[in-house]
């Protein structure tokens, strides 16, 4: 195997002891696995020729399928949003709650947040993991927790300035939205923020500087997935050289998205989960479709856990025009070498008239020369991804921001 995927000897006892009783536990395993020896793991390679779960593989297990503990120890579920399909289900035992809690505390420790800190948690409530595990994580702290949730703008700038909020945590959507209304009020000196902790989807260097600037944070990226707790399983640290996860609750691989071999050391690939000590909905080689790759080596930050880098994107966001692969993070690099071309864009994928189209909608300054950076957009797109675009250049704000994720790329051919 790659000695990218950083194993360690107590990982591979962590899993053969969940894969000793998983068949007894759980049925989804049990049909999952029933052809396949478990006792006969015995090394990294027998490991990775397990065969991968899928979210088809959850939804297929809707409601409670997952389910791998008795009723009376779960304590709580969480969903994914089921806006593709049916919703995942997850079910939490206590003590899944507690070490998702211990990783998210370790998520604020590695930011540099501490119980003086007043953070202000935008993401959602609910089914969600996101608001619940941000609160959780920050009063395992000891920081003071100013609980708004999503959406109602003018209530979140009353409580940046009037609570002296110093960390605000969000989608980096949302991040963007409210920086600009920090810029449009004019509250920039009137707010204490000081670090702002941004998950749930991809973010381009362009956004960073702005919600940065505009805000006057130093930016943190943390992940998760629904799936595996939800976000607080890995985030950068003050270098910003990539995420460190918590490979004593977790396994990572980086595989062929196509093969599921493990591919070269420092190569993007897929990544690929595996909970070590989750009880209720343990996950075995669990692929996420985020695309990344490990980053080799000590950190500058002193930190023993390993990294992956930044995630580049998504499999399933990827489409193929004109037969070139082509998804966000193209247009992204694409935007962010452009002067004049702001962070947000939207790709519009039609067929017109017997052929397909690719129109890039992407924000410009006031008074910027547009017929110049569509130009050079045009230019660059055909140089970087090899396709002849449609540039439409548009004022700051005329696209949608979000207050969870923002779509980028929409394939109206089908």
């Amino acid at each position: 195997m790659s000695e990218a995927n950083f194993t360690k000897p107590e990982q591979f006892a962590a899993i053969q002891r969940l894969l000793a009783g998983i068949k007894q536990r759980s049925a989804f395993y049990r049909e999952k696995y029933a052809d396949v020896d478990l006792a006969a793991i015995r090394s990294w390679e027998d490991f990775e020729r397990l065969p991968l779960s899928e979210k088809a593989d959850l939804r297929n297990a809707y409601p409670l399928g997952l389910q791998a503990v008795p009723d009376e120890d779960v304590v709580r579920i969480h969903s994914s949003s089921g806006t593709t399909g049916t919703p995942v289900i997850i079910p939490y035992t206590a003590g899944d709650v507690e070490d998702w809690t211990t990783m998210f505390a370790r998520c604020y420790e590695m930011a540099g947040c501490t119980r003086l800190d007043r953070i202000q948690i935008t993401p959602g409530y609910g089914l969600w993991t996101a608001g619940i595990g941000f609160q959780a994580g920050a009063e395992r702290l000891g920081a003071m927790v100013v609980p708004m949730g999503p959406g109602n703008t003018d209530k979140q700038m009353q409580m940046l300035t009037d609570l002296k909020s110093t960390v605000i945590c969000a989608t980096s959507s949302y991040a963007l939205l409210l920086a600009e209304e920090v810029e449009r009020r004019g509250l920039r000196d009137k707010i204490h923020l000081r670090r702002a902790i941004i998950g749930s989807e991809r973010w381009g260097e362009k956004m960073r500087r702005r919600i940065a600037d505009e805000l006057g944070v130093r930016l943190y990226d943390i992940y998760g997935l629904t799936e595996i707790y939800g976000p607080g399983i890995g985030i950068s640290c003050q270098h910003e050289c990539g995420m460190h996860y918590w490979d004593d609750y977790l396994h990572f691989e980086i595989v062929d998205q196509h093969t599921g071999a493990p591919v070269p050391e420092g190569e993007i690939g897929e990544l690929v989960i595996t909970t070590l000590r989750k009880e209720g909905a343990p996950l075995i080689r669990y692929r996420t479709h985020d695309l990344t790759r490990f980053v080799p080596g000590p950190c500058a930050c002193g930190s023993p856990f390993p990294r992956i880098a930044d995630i580049l994107g998504r499999t399933d966001d990827m489409v193929k025009v004109k037969g070139v692969i082509v998804f966000p993070a193209l247009f992204d690099e694409v935007l962010h070498k452009v002067d004049g071309a702001s962070s947000e864009f939207q790709v519009m994928i039609d067929h017109l008239d017997g052929r397909d189209t690719v129109t890039v909608f992407f924000e410009t300054a006031e008074g910027a020369h547009r017929e110049g950076i569509e130009a050079e957009v045009r230019r660059r797109c055909k140089e970087r991804i090899g396709l002849t675009v449609v540039p439409k250049a548009v004022a700051v704000g005329d696209l949608p921001r979000s207050e969870k994720k923002t779509n980028r790329l929409f394939d109206n051919r089908y």
